[in-house]
């Protein structure tokens, strides 16, 4: 009977012939000592495999009534095993020990591994098996069948393909490493497991004391494939997106190695039938036709959980979409995914590095939902932070004045002096498209016809803006969530948040502050524009979707322009043409600014203009154009005794204020004025210059011709201006003297201001250096200080 380590491995070597070499040694429990070189050279090729040797030998003890010999014989044998196999021929010795302190076994286990180690070790020749490179062959072997059809290698080759044009194509949303030649080797050697699962069994998992490399791996990914052929996965390849850990031997697997405590988190965070990633698939149509939320969740739990007390945990984003994306998805989608999983998760952590964890602690996320529940249920709060957010724009655009949320009609001004107004909705005034019955829609009938309990008077002057009513409730609870994360970071000692779930609930704010402003962008896309095409139709409401990234304000003012419904400009063709001849002087020759103005302001099927600048500027521009009479004339008054308008001023350049006194004349009524004037004009020259005619005298001769009266070329003169009142005197001059040189045929007209002034105190420095320099903007000729 066979008792010792020597004696079974002569007899395996040799047999009965092989084991007498070394019989007197087993018998007696002894060290075979040269026997096992004579042993190796009679039987060689020898190959000598030995496995468990230190959980063997920690049993022994140091007596010699032990059948396989005392613990010290049984390292002096290992010894001389070591010795003979390196001196015999063609003999290869492999012993292999245990690489953690759980499989080494206490105390006893250890000695007998450094014992082991000694005695092996003068002649060792370290080699560590399983790589991660030699696993894909291993795991393919043992639990798939070789690949022998030729039309199953095209099938590889193209899913090879697939996967390496889709890492070089988006070469941004994937590690580096994905685009170069190596890795399509990976992926060929791999095949059907994606090399990422075995990285991260080989390189975080491996780290376990319990999981052992090649077994574990093994056993996991029998698990893994079992379930997976079972639920006919459709699956390129496996990754670790593909785990599935909702079922119980895989879950107990991963498990099995990690603390008790995992099963929860799983349960809620990662893959299970109440989990998170599960109701967000759901609730998401576009992530959940690739179960985006459940992909994203197993990747992070296969490349963190076993890292989760390393210095360096988690995994980075672009890693995340390696373990999640096949050919012909968008890495986008499971970006989302993450966003989403971040933002609810009650066990997932991110750090500044933007690398990704799940714990077996709860973040403060559970904290700030919470929160944002207990905020939505009062939505005055939410409504409240929109509103402040809203009026801290200060982006007016064309619009002279913007009311934010006001509370009632009367914090509406009706007036026409700042020009149009926009009125931006409160949140719960939403609108949708063509619902006439929109809460929008069924205030704003008030605003626009009572301020209060009084009439509105200036209608034309209101634009409106209002949320979409869809929208909304995605604003309400990002604004909520805001709300919830500002709550704690104020709160962060009352909470005691360590320094990472401070930083994170920092990074939150900062995320939700940066959404909430982009999203309220996105939900005040409604311009309501009140219309009435008939002077003597009903009013309608234009509705007009804004786009952009500006604010919502400055949308909505570059939108009313764009689309005519503020103008900031205006010809006067155009005033003329839709104002003046359609509406305000069918039945009169005439219209003072001042009336004008408030029936542009007042009436909506006339044009909004902007402000009373664009009204005063289309005036000047219309009278001072060379056809005029296109337009219309100007003048400052008129006498009903004569019938005649007062300082009727056509083709030149005016000053025209919004006033009773400041009249628009129709052009063919203007021309009859201005030529009646002229042929009195003529009249009046003519009896002037027969009444100035010089008579014969007595000493004269009768037969003397009389002299014809001089001809006068050239006119100067020279007047002073009062300094304050400069625009009024010298509007003046040029209508009542500068006009009329021009209008002579050939007259060449040569205008010079001239300045003197006098400071008895002295100019200071500063005036002198601003009139100086504007002088010399100004081009003029001359100009000079003084000192007397």
């Amino acid at each position: 009977m066979i008792k010792t380590l020597w004696g079974e491995l002569a007899w395996q070597l040799g047999g009965a012939e092989g084991y007498e070499l070394v019989r007197q040694a087993d018998e007696t429990s002894t060290n075979p000592g040269d026997a096992l070189k004579v042993l190796f050279n009679r039987f060689s090729p020898c190959l000598i495999l030995i496995d468990e040797w230190v959980s063997y030998a920690r049993q022994l003890h140091e007596h010699s009534d032990l059948a396989g010999g005392s613990f010290d014989t049984q390292f002096t044998f290992a010894q001389t095993l070591s010795e003979s196999a390196k001196n015999a021929k063609d003999t290869l010795l492999v012993v292999s020990i245990p690489s953690s302190d759980i499989e080494i076994g206490g105390d006893r286990g250890k000695e007998a591994l450094d014992r082991l180690k000694n005695a092996i070790g003068r002649v060792e020749s370290p080699w560590r098996p399983a790589s991660a490179e030699e696993s894909f062959e291993i795991v393919r072997r043992r639990l798939f069948q070789p690949i022998t059809d030729p039309n199953l290698f095209v099938q590889r080759d193209a899913v090879v393909k697939a996967f390496m044009e889709m890492y070089r194509n988006q070469s941004q949303e994937f590690p580096g490493e994905c685009k170069e030649a190596d890795y399509k080797r990976r992926l060929e050697a791999a095949y059907p497991i994606h090399p990422e699962l075995f990285d991260r069994l080989y390189s975080d998992w491996s780290t376990l004391d319990k999981f052992q490399r090649t077994r574990g791996v093994l056993r996991l990914m029998a698990k893994v494939i079992h379930c997976l052929w079972e639920r006919e996965d459709r699956s390129l390849m496996i990754m670790p997106a593909h785990v599935p850990m909702d079922d119980q031997q895989v879950q107990s697997e991963l498990t099995r190695y990690l603390e008790d405590h995992w099963l929860p988190v799983i349960d809620k965070d990662v893959d299970g039938a109440n989990s998170l990633p599960l109701t967000l698939d759901r609730q998401n149509p576009n992530l959940g036709r690739y179960s985006a939320c459940r992909r994203v969740a197993r990747t992070i739990y296969m490349g963190s959980a076993p890292t989760l007390r390393a210095a360096n945990r988690g995994i980075d984003d672009r890693r995340i979409k390696l373990g999640c994306v096949q050919p012909g998805e968008a890495p986008a989608t499971f970006g989302d995914a993450l966003r989403y999983l971040t933002d609810r998760a009650t066990y997932l952590y991110v750090d500044e590095s933007k690398r990704y964890w799940i714990s077996t602690q709860p973040n403060v996320n559970r904290t700030a939902q919470e929160r944002a529940e207990q905020i939505l249920s009062d939505r005055e709060l939410v409504w409240a932070e929109i509103i402040r957010r809203l009026k801290a724009d200060k982006n007016r655009g064309e619009f002279g004045a913007v009311h934010v949320a006001p509370e009632s009609t009367a914090d509406i001004p009706d007036d026409c002096t700042q020009g149009v107004r926009l009125v931006v909705l409160h949140p719960q005034q939403a609108h949708s498209r063509g619902h006439p019955d929109s809460p929008a829609r069924q205030w704003l009938e008030d605003p626009l016809n009572y301020r209060g309990s009084s009439p509105r008077y200036y209608r034309n002057t209101l634009l409106f803006l209002a949320a979409d009513k869809a929208k909304l409730e995605n604003l309400e609870r990002n604004t909520a969530q805001y709300l919830a994360w500002r709550a704690i970071v104020a709160e962060k000692d009352i909470l005691n948040l360590d320094t990472f779930q401070t930083k994170q609930a920092e990074t939150k704010l900062s995320q939700f502050d940066r959404d909430v402003d982009s999203i309220l962008v996105d939900t005040y896309q409604w311009l309501l524009v009140p219309q009435q095409p008939d002077a003597q139709g009903e009013i309608e409401w234009k509705e007009t979707r804004l786009q952009g990234q500006d604010s919502p304000i400055g949308q909505a003012s570059h939108k009313a322009v764009h689309e005519g419904d503020l103008l900031p400009n205006y010809s006067a063709t155009n005033l003329r043409l839709e104002a003046l001849d359609k509406y305000l002087w069918r039945d009169t020759p005439h219209i003072d600014l001042k009336r004008m103005w408030e029936c542009l302001t007042q009436y909506l099927y006339l044009p909004r203009l902007k402000n009373q600048s664009v009204l005063l500027e289309a005036v000047r521009s219309g009278v001072a154009s060379t056809v005029w009479a296109d337009h219309f004339a100007y003048a400052e008054g008129f006498d009903e005794k004569t019938g005649k308008y007062l300082h009727l001023q056509v083709g030149t350049g005016i000053n025209p204020s919004i006033s009773p006194q400041s009249l628009l004349v129709k052009p063919e009524v203007a021309q009859e004025q201005l030529n009646k004037e002229r042929r009195e004009n003529r009249e009046e020259r003519k009896e002037n210059a027969e009444s100035s005619s010089v008579s014969p005298t007595a000493h004269s001769s009768p037969l003397t011709p009389q002299s014809s009266p001089p001809i006068l070329r050239r006119f100067y003169g020279n007047v002073a201006l009062d300094p304050l009142r400069v625009n009024r005197d010298v509007a003046t001059i040029a209508s009542e003297v500068i006009q009329h040189l021009i209008a002579l045929d050939g007259a060449t007209v040569k205008v010079t201001l001239e300045i003197e002034a006098e400071v008895p105190r002295g100019v200071p420095e500063n005036v002198v250096r601003t009139v100086m320099e504007n002088c010399k903007t100004l081009k003029f000729k001359s100009q000079s200080f003084e000192q007397s």
